[in-house]
C-alpha cells in the first residue's frame, strides 16, 4: 500500500493551519472544528448536540477567531428578545413611522455565527432565523438585509422532540454529535485545560479564502459521483434509516464539492462521499450510516479534514491519515522528565494498537510502518534492562 502523504501544494494551507491552530489543545474536537470549515466552504449550517461543559462553544469561538472575518455569539434563553440577535428598532426612523432595525453588530451582519441552545428561542426568533439561514436574508418591519453569513453553528443539550422545533433543527444540514472527553485521553485533556488561555487565536486565514474554496466547490461537475451517492442513499434507506428527506440528500451535494475543494481536488471522487454521514439527522442514524456504507466509503480521505473524513467513514485510508498525524505528533513531544516520560510510552504504545487493530501487515501504509518501526523501537528501549555499572555492581 502507498503512502498517506499527500502532495502539500494541493492542500488550501490558510484554512489547514487554522484547523491546525484552533483544534491544538482542543481533546477529541477535532471533527467538530474541520466541519465547521467544512459548512462554511458548503455555505450550510450546522448543528452541534452534546451536553453541557464538552468545549462546543470553544471549538467554534477557536476557529472563527482564527478564520477572521464578524463573529457574532449569543447564548439564547427562553426570555430573549429579537433585538438581543437582530439589533433594536432605530428610534429616530420609528418617529417617522418607519420600523426599521439597527443591525450593526448584529446577527444579520455576521459571516460566522454561533448560538448556544438555539432551540430555546422564541417563535419570533426562530421564524426570523429560518429567512437568515435559508435565504441570507433578514426582514424586520421596513428593514430588509442581505446577510454575508458563511455558516450558522447551533448548539443544544438534545435534539427537540417537539414537530415544530424538529422541523427548524432540519434546516442544518450537518448535525455533530460530542459526548465527554474517553477515559484513554484524560491527562492530554487535564493538561489542555490548565493551558488552555494560551491558545493561538491570532487570524491565519481570511473569509476570502473561504469564499475562494466555495468559487471552487461550486464550479464542479458532480455527475460523476451522483450515481454513487444515489447508491448510498438506497442502501441507507435499506437499513431503515426513514429521516434522510429529500431535501438533505440534495444539499448534501454541497458538503461533497466543499470536501473535494478543501482536499486541493477540482472534481469530486468517490473518496469525498463521506458528509454524507454527517447529514443523518441523528446519532443512532449515523452509527447505522457508518456500518450500512463501510464498504462505499472504503476509500475517503481527505488532507485538511483528517479527524472528520476518519470518524465518517471509518476507512483505513482516512484512519491512517489521522494515526499517522496524531502519532508523529506524539513522538515529537517526548517529555524530558522520566516520570513525564511514564505517561508518554503510554501514549505510543496507543499509537501501536491503533495502527496494529486497522491494518495488516499487507496493507500498512508505508508511511505507518515507518512511524510504527519508530514507536517499536521506543518501546523496545524503554524494555530493556539497563546496564549496572562497576559502582552499582559492588
Amino acid at each position: 500500500m502507498g503512502s498517506l502523504v499527500q502532495n502539500s501544494a494541493s492542500t488550501p494551507s490558510p484554512i489547514r493551519s487554522a484547523i491546525d491552530q484552533a483544534c491544538h489543545g482542543l481533546v477529541d474536537r477535532e471533527a467538530l472544528v474541520e466541519l465547521v470549515v467544512l459548512c462554511a466552504v458548503a455555505g450550510e449550517h450546522l448543528l452541534v448536540v452534546g451536553p453541557p461543559g464538552t468545549a462546543k462553544s470553544e471549538a467554534v469561538r477557536r476557529i472563527a477567531r482564527l478564520l477572521g472575518g464578524r463573529y457574532f455569539e449569543y447564548l439564547v434563553g427562553r426570555f430573549t428578545e429579537p433585538t438581543e440577535l437582530f439589533g433594536p428598532i432605530n428610534l429616530r426612523k420609528l418617529k417617522e413611522g418607519i420600523v426599521e432595525t439597527e443591525t450593526t453588530g448584529m446577527l444579520p451582519e455576521a459571516e460566522i455565527a454561533f448560538l448556544d441552545e438555539v432551540f430555546l428561542g422564541s417563535t419570533a426568533i426562530l421564524n426570523t432565523l429560518l429567512g437568515i439561514l435559508n435565504e441570507r436574508t433578514f426582514r424586520r418591519g421596513h428593514s430588509v438585509v442581505q446577510c454575508p453569513l458563511r455558516v450558522c453553528v447551533g448548539a443544544s443539550n438534545r435534539l427537540p422532540e417537539d414537530e415544530q422545533l424538529a422541523a427548524f433543527a432540519d434546516r442544518f444540514l450537518v448535525h455533530v454529535f460530542v459526548e465527554p472527553v474517553r477515559d484513554s485521553a484524560l491527562e492530554e485533556l487535564l493538561a489542555a485545560g490548565w493551558s488552555l488561555r494560551s491558545a493561538e487565536t491570532r487570524t491565519v486565514a481570511s473569509v476570502a479564502d473561504l469564499d475562494a474554496l466555495m468559487k471552487t466547490a461550486r464550479a464542479m461537475d458532480l455527475a460523476p459521483v451522483r450515481p454513487v451517492l444515489a447508491q448510498a442513499v438506497r442502501l441507507l434507506r435499506a437499513t431503515g434509516i426513514v429521516d434522510l428527506t429529500d431535501r438533505r440528500v440534495v444539499r448534501v451535494q454541497r458538503l461533497i464539492a466543499a470536501a473535494a475543494a478543501l482536499s486541493g481536488r477540482l472534481q469530486p471522487t468517490e473518496s469525498d462521499l463521506w458528509p454524507v454521514i454527517f447529514a443523518l439527522p441523528s446519532s443512532e442514524a449515523q452509527r447505522l450510516g457508518r456500518e450500512a456504507l463501510r464498504d462505499l466509503l472504503h476509500v475517503s480521505e481527505n488532507g485538511s479534514l483528517l479527524a472528520a473524513a476518519a470518524e465518517a467513514s471509518l476507512g483505513p485510508l482516512a484512519q491512517g491519515a489521522k494515526i499517522l498525524k496524531e502519532g508523529t505528533a506524539i513522538l515529537a513531544s517526548r517529555p524530558e522528565t522520566e516520570k513525564g516520560q511514564v505517561a508518554w510510552r503510554l501514549q505510543v504504545e496507543g499509537v501501536a494498537r491503533e495502527i496494529d487493530a486497522t491494518f495488516t501487515p499487507v496493507t500498512l501504509p508505508q508511511d505507518l510502518a515507518e512511524l510504527r518501526t519508530q514507536v517499536v523501537g521506543i518501546l523496545e528501549s524503554a524494555r530493556a534492562p539497563k546496564a549496572t555499572s562497576p559502582v552499582e555492581a559492588s
